[in-house]
């Protein structure tokens, strides 16, 4: 009788779990490095720019990279992430990426709403009316972006508001 040969050694072809995407200024010294480190602690392997990017390292090829190799995108947006291009460019990649092969985009709304994405008002029109001037010369670009931020929008995900943070944060201390 046969015998299947079973390896005990499963090869994937993601190098991360989970990538993060957030706007430095805005989250990575709280809720962004909070998440992180429970992502760590529970076991699963996130990518986070600073940790993985090498000094000297150009950063777009490094990120696109590391899309590629991960399973799940959690993408935090706060009230200025539309103001980073490399922002919008991993946004972009994300949804190229991930469309194709039927992966998890998680988007975490942090003190925004996600109607503000879809037909952006506030900070996100502010930062896409800035670009649309900077960008003049290809305004296919920045259509690209806002298109990406409102298929972003449609997504489920999570909304964090101002009062259920506090409600977060006061219950863990008492």
């Amino acid at each position: 009788m046969a015998h299947l040969a079973l390896s005990s050694s499963i090869t994937y072809k993601w190098t991360f779990n989970v990538f993060l995407s957030f706007h430095g200024e805005d989250t990575r010294l709280g809720f962004t490095s909070h998440l992180y480190r429970s992502l760590r602690q529970s076991g699963i392997h996130a990518f986070l720019d600073d940790e993985f990017i090498r000094i000297g390292e150009n950063i777009t090829p490094a990120l696109f990279e590391a899309i590629q190799k991960s399973r799940i995108a959690i993408i935090v947006f706060s009230e200025n992430y539309a103001n980073s291009t490399f922002c919008l460019q991993e946004l972009e990649k994300i949804l190229e990426c991930f469309k194709e092969e039927s992966r998890l985009i998680y988007p975490v709304f942090y003190y925004v709403d996600p109607s503000e994405l879809r037909r952006p008002r506030g900070s996100y029109a502010e930062a896409l009316a800035r670009l649309e001037k900077r960008f003049k010369d290809n305004k296919h670009k920045v259509e690209k972006w806002r298109l990406a931020l409102s298929q972003a929008a449609e997504l489920k995900g999570c909304h964090l508001k101002p009062k259920y943070i506090s409600s977060l944060f006061s219950s863990s201390l008492s």
